[in-house]
């Protein structure tokens, strides 16, 4: 789904909401969540009594209308035992945050000063979200469960403290503060999958393409195939060299029919 300018209007609204005053003066990290979550949670639903909802023995990010959204920025293999208990009675949907536009701020640990923002050279992208995919890749295919990539610019405070020279490699990541929304993509049936694959790539294709196309390591171009293969939206059709090709497929699976 394409973002209009009213969406723009309301992330920016909902930022300065979240963010406000209070927190302005007392400086970063004194909200009680990381920021990121807690602007999304009151982006996608602004009623509070909406969030943080105890169900089954879990607690759901957000249970409005009946469904429940959940707000996560890694490790989703932490999710499953709640995808086991939710998903036969809930449609469940996986809100997955990417910075598309970062900006780097330092913070010294023992003053607390901070450096002029500079722009990252690393722009998020969807096919990033393929890695978390793989850890829940058997819930995928299930008709109950949904993803929403939400791609923002954001300012990511970290703290000075790694292990080089300058103190930045192995740095602590101390917080993100969203600031635009660049984009909202919404996974809702496996034919929508079809729209993490980049525009520009070839019939037949290697990971080796597709990881270049898609602006992704390798790796991650491996792993996307993989999980793009479960769901049946490409398939192995032969090898070249050392490298599996694969092709769009019009065939999907529905495990759960």
């Amino acid at each position: 789904m394409s973002i209009t300018r009213e969406d723009e209007v309301l992330f920016h609204k909902v930022c300065e909401r979240v963010i406000g005053n209070e927190y302005n003066k007392k400086g970063i990290g004194t909200l009680s969540e990381k920021t990121v979550h807690a602007v999304l949670k009151h982006y996608l639903v602004p009623i509070e009594q909406c969030h943080e909802i105890k169900c089954n023995g879990y607690v759901a990010d957000i249970m409005h209308d009946g469904e429940i959204i959940e707000i996560q920025t890694a490790q989703f293999n932490l999710l499953r035992k709640k995808l086991d208990v939710f998903l036969p009675k809930y449609d469940v949907t996986i809100v997955y945050p990417i910075p598309a536009i970062k900006w780097l701020i330092w913070i010294q640990e023992d003053t607390g000063e901070i450096t002029k923002k500079r722009k990252s050279t690393r722009n998020g992208r969807p096919g990033l979200i393929f890695p978390e995919l793989y850890k829940i890749k058997q819930y995928l295919d299930h008709p109950n469960l949904h993803l929403r990539i939400i791609l923002m610019e954001v300012e990511e405070y970290r703290l000075l403290n790694g292990w080089s020279k300058d103190k930045k490699k192995g740095s602590t990541r101390f917080d993100r503060i969203p600031v635009a929304l660049h984009d909202d993509i919404m996974i809702s049936t496996i034919d929508d999958y079809e729209y993490l694959l980049p525009d520009n790539l070839p019939e037949i294709f290697t990971s080796s393409d597709f990881g270049k196309a898609s602006r992704i390591t390798l790796k991650q171009g491996q792993t996307a195939l993989n999980v793009l293969c479960y769901l049946g939206i490409i398939k192995k059709i032969g090898k070249s060299g050392r490298w599996i090709q694969y092709a769009k497929t019009q065939k999907r699976r529905q495990q759960y029919e």
